[in-house]
């Protein structure tokens, strides 16, 4: 999130209630909200994630303590509402993790490395490059984000990501 156009000001304004600035707030973060939910979401849930993620922060503002965690904030809101909403049209299912460890079990060796690969193709670079890089080359956080030129919440965000993907692929 581009943290310049929302000062400590009108963020701490907007955490006490202040209304012009918590739409001073919206205002400056709904394009960085935008762009997250079309890196998430599919095509026909941008607004509705963007919509609802506008809608949460004006509610929820004075909860967050920090304008430095409010990028990571909206980030998890945002892939939250992309998912629920991916669910709720039948485009995801949600993932039941026992049936899905018992399944990863009884497929033979070579089936699950041809499924595993599968699944890692599937993934959008941005995502695939990152959970290579962690779970195969046993990578840190640290040498990924240096690697990648990323913050570490950034890496944070692409792994959890790239998992959640990776689980329900396997799953169906």
């Amino acid at each position: 999130m581009n943290t310049k156009a929302v000062t400590t000001e009108t963020f701490e304004a907007a955490r006490h209630g202040d209304r012009n600035a918590i739409v001073r707030l919206l205002e400056r973060t709904q394009p960085d909200i935008r762009r997250y939910a079309r890196a998430t979401c599919r095509t026909a849930d941008v607004d509705d994630a963007t919509q609802e993620t506008l809608w949460l922060l004006s509610r929820h503002v004075g909860a967050i303590r920090a304008l430095a965690t409010l990028s990571n904030w909206l980030f998890s809101v945002v892939r939250r509402e992309c998912l629920r909403l991916a669910r709720r049209t039948g485009m995801i299912a949600a993932v039941d993790e026992d049936a899905l460890e018992t399944s990863l079990v009884q497929r033979p060796e070579h089936v699950l490395r041809l499924d595993l690969a599968a699944a890692f193709e599937a993934l959008p670079p941005h995502y695939r490059d990152v959970a290579l890089m962690r779970d195969l080359q046993e990578m840190t956080i640290d040498e990924i984000a240096a690697a990648l030129d990323l913050s570490r919440q950034a890496v944070k965000a692409r792994l959890h990501r790239a998992r959640l993907l990776l689980r329900e692929y396997l799953a169906e």
